[in-house]
């Protein structure tokens, strides 16, 4: 696993923590802004990133982990090469483990902003553009939302909302995710068609991620093929959980 922290010069850098004991981390969640928008692991190995419009997001979480007193970070656009297929594969089926043992976890909402001040109208108007974030509507986000114990909301201001256990009823009633999984209750009290359900309206930028997103919800690895199709993908992704029975 590689994370990001900024060195004494104030650069951004890699560390690679291979066979070597992983410090306590946060971990950003986020919906995608395009790949021309986002920091990608060789822009950070070039120290070519600043310019990035994606960059804000990786500052918001640097500022807000070193908040948690916690140094290092970790951001699904640039701590792999996704164009290595054998890291993309690696990264991919060890993601729900990467959150799940994340410190912290921050939700950075690009669609909800907020007023400083917080009277009861502007409650409900942030609470609002909350339910309609496109953050819920995607399939990576699921594992996202699940695995980690500790989950904080921001604004595009940076502006904490707050955290899955005080939003708790507000996030069941967007996504329609029992309230226990929600609090940790181990997924396997849920049957494979139950979690198969709380990503089907979810939306993906490639088909196969219809299946991919859902290999830590229900405990299970696949080497990824990408072009295979969703429904290939699905497929393999249920005959690997019956032979894990």
């Amino acid at each position: 696993m590689q994370l990001l922290h900024f060195n004494d010069s104030g650069r951004l850098v890699l560390t690679d923590f291979a066979k070597r004991t992983i410090p306590p981390y946060a971990i950003l969640s986020h919906r995608w802004w395009g790949d021309d928008l986002e920091v990608h692991y060789q822009e950070v190995l070039n120290n070519t990133y600043a310019s990035k419009d994606g960059y804000r997001k990786i500052r918001f979480c640097a500022e807000q982990a070193a908040q948690d007193e916690l140094q290092y970070f970790w951001v699904d656009t640039c701590c792999f090469d996704r164009y290595n297929s054998r890291e993309r594969s690696n990264a991919v089926n060890s993601m729900f483990r990467w959150y799940q043992n994340a410190a912290k976890c921050y939700v950075f909402l690009r669609d909800v902003s907020v007023a400083t001040a917080t009277d009861a109208q502007q409650q409900s108007t942030w609470e609002a553009r909350f339910q309609a974030s496109e953050w819920f509507t995607r399939a990576w986000t699921l594992q996202e939302l699940i695995a980690p114990a500790s989950v904080e909301f921001f604004s595009s201001e940076g502006q904490r909302l707050g955290d899955k256990e005080s939003l708790l009823q507000l996030i069941h009633n967007i996504t329609s995710i029992p309230l226990e999984a929600l609090q940790g209750c181990p997924l396997e009290k849920f049957s494979v068609s139950d979690r198969m359900t709380w990503a089907r309206t979810r939306k993906a930028t490639e088909p196969e991620d219809h299946a991919y997103c859902l290999l830590g919800v229900l405990n299970v690895q696949i080497p990824l093929t990408y072009g295979e199709g969703k429904e290939k993908a699905l497929s393999r992704l249920q005959d690997e959980v019956k032979h894990s029975d």
